[in-house]
């Protein structure tokens, strides 16, 4: 009977068991490591709208068509969508400098 755990086939299975095991940790890493680049991404198309509203808060609205509660609105939602679309377009390097501390701080973890 231990000549059959020892047979090609027992090392096969345990083998794949031992795959499976680590595949499924690294899988685990890269859905925490895509969560913290989600982060990371996040914080950064924040900032960026943040800065655009400081931006524009200077600027004068046209008074024939613009003007009122509405514009501000609109222009605060036109800034969130605006750091959104930077952030995919590459950003300003604030996400993954954040991405790799994030990194950082889990790898030092005991």
């Amino acid at each position: 009977m231990t000549d059959a755990l020892k047979s090609p086939a027992a090392d096969l299975l345990t083998g794949n068991a031992q795959v499976q095991a680590q595949s499924k940790a690294a899988g685990q890493r890269g859905g925490n490591e895509a969560r913290m680049r989600d982060a990371a991404d996040s914080f950064e198309a924040v900032f960026i709208s943040s800065m655009l509203e400081n931006m524009s808060a200077g600027l004068k609205s046209d008074e024939t068509f613009g003007g009122g509660q509405a514009e501000t609105m609109h222009r605060s939602m036109l800034n969130e969508e605006y750091g959104k679309q930077i952030v995919k377009r590459g950003g300003i390097g604030v996400s993954e400098a954040i991405f790799r501390e994030m990194l950082r701080m889990q790898e030092a973890k005991p």
